[in-house]
């Protein structure tokens, strides 16, 4: 079941051991230890520490459960079998951080592993294949103990093993690095957002008077307006299907609401090609100015409310093709004549933050809702004069702008990753002459 390789390989039961992650309930969700749980994977190669959830680990947590430096969990079971097998490197993490029962640990065992080389052998491409294909039941697929005490993996010199990880991760290293420049960006133009129509720090403001309004003392001269009457239009995604025909169907991709938090540094992994009737494509379509609001949707108890701004620059990442939003979201066309795209778009992320949005989202069996109308009814905005809106713009467009050239650059730096994997993790690039600057310890 191993990759095709020119090394010898080891069975992992020689190499490593294995262990489930911990049963908890959503009454152990609080302040306590990050839980890595299967949400966290998506394309991941490492966790991002700073999202992962937390659990209380009073009664739970023991030191067999915290996961340590050079650890590689899995998940291990969903209802979606494509999750079957992801994996994430747990590499130096920042605090104690265990993980969720769907998920199973590796730990190797022995001496002469150099564990981020067999990481990032777990995600070419025939391995993915062959521990998805695992599965039992009807509806649940399964990645058990046995099934990994079985893999055959290759196993080259130490050397070998220290060099590929050194070229793979140096990949890796400058997608995070763009991804940390991505946030700061995102950071400063929400905080720039909050200092002006929140806070009302804008300049000259100390120039106005302020008066009363529903909202609080708000800038003489601002109106308070609900969010209805700040959009143009609003109309629910389509999903499409997979057949072909020219005659009815067009063809478009589609965002999902969980596409939206790559799709903000215009990352596209997996987004579906779908065809829709022609009837209604063109009135779906996104367009530069529009938002991508997320409004159902999820396991029960997921937040909603993610947004995502339409840039001419996200667009262009589909070299000219249709683009659609999925069902569970709502394609959002902002009344510019009363408030800028980017305001709008801001707004939600704030609220979004401030748990604003939260508040207007229902449980059903099995499934999140938002309840949309009510929020638009109910939920108002301060509207600043048109001049000072342009005046914010000519501020935050080049910070989108940015956001999207280093996301980019980050799906050219994956793209030449993942076609560099396979062939260095097979040895069909042989790695042994070249000087490559590679960390002295080996974890042992």
């Amino acid at each position: 079941m191993a990759t095709q390789s020119t090394w010898p390989t080891k069975r992992l039961k020689e190499i490593a051991e294995f262990r489930n992650g911990l049963n908890y309930n959503k009454n152990s969700f609080g302040v306590g230890i990050k839980v890595v749980g299967v949400s966290d994977f998506q394309d991941y190669t490492r966790p991002k520490y700073d999202e992962l959830k937390e659990i209380n680990p009073k009664g739970i947590v023991t030191e067999r459960n915290i996961l340590r430096d050079g650890d590689i969990v899995f998940v291990r079971s969903n209802g979606n079998r494509e999750l079957i097998g992801r994996s994430l490197y747990i590499e130096k993490p920042p605090e104690e951080i265990t993980h969720s029962a769907f998920t199973i640990r590796l730990r190797f065992s022995t001496s002469g592993v150099y564990p981020k080389f067999f990481a990032y052998f777990f995600r070419t491409p025939d391995i993915r294949q062959a521990l998805t294909a695992y599965g039992g039941g009807t509806n649940i697929s399964n990645l058990n103990q046995d099934i990994l005490n079985a893999l055959e993996v290759p196993f080259p010199f130490l050397p070998t093993q220290r060099k590929i990880a050194a070229i793979l991760s140096a990949y890796d290293d400058l997608i995070e690095n763009n991804l940390r420049r991505i946030k700061i960006l995102e950071e400063m133009a929400l905080n720039l957002y909050r200092e002006w129509f929140v806070k009302f720090r804008f300049p000259g403001h100390q120039l106005f008077r302020f008066i009363d309004s529903s909202l609080g003392r708000i800038p003489d001269g601002w109106e308070v307006k609900a969010l209805g009457s700040l959009i143009a239009e609003h109309i629910g995604g389509g999903w499409g299907n997979d057949i072909e025909d020219d005659k009815h169907f067009e063809p478009a991709w589609v965002i999902r609401g969980t596409d939206i938090p790559d799709a903000r540094s215009c990352n596209f992994p997996k987004v579906p090609f779908r065809y829709h009737a022609k009837s209604n494509l063109k009135s779906r379509c996104l367009m530069p100015g529009d938002i991508v609001f997320e409004v159902s949707g999820g396991s029960k108890g997921q937040p909603l409310g993610r947004s995502l701004y339409v840039s001419s620059e996200l667009l262009a990442a589909f070299n000219g093709d249709s683009v659609i939003c999925a069902s569970f979201c709502k394609r959002i066309q902002p009344n510019s004549k009363h408030y800028a795209s980017e305001l709008l778009y801001l707004s939600f992320l704030d609220a979004y933050a401030s748990g604003e949005i939260e508040q207007y989202q229902v449980q059903s069996t099995g499934i999140s809702n938002y309840k949309w109308s009510d929020y638009l009814e109910k939920v108002s905005r301060c509207v600043p004069p048109v001049v000072l809106q342009n005046h914010f713009c000519e501020f935050c467009i080049p910070l989108f702008s940015e956001i999207a050239t280093l996301g980019r650059k980050n799906t050219a730096l994956r793209r030449t990753r993942d076609l560099l994997l396979p062939r260095l993790i097979s040895g069909e690039v042989d790695v042994s002459d070249l000087d490559i600057a590679v960390p002295e310890e080996v974890d042992d």
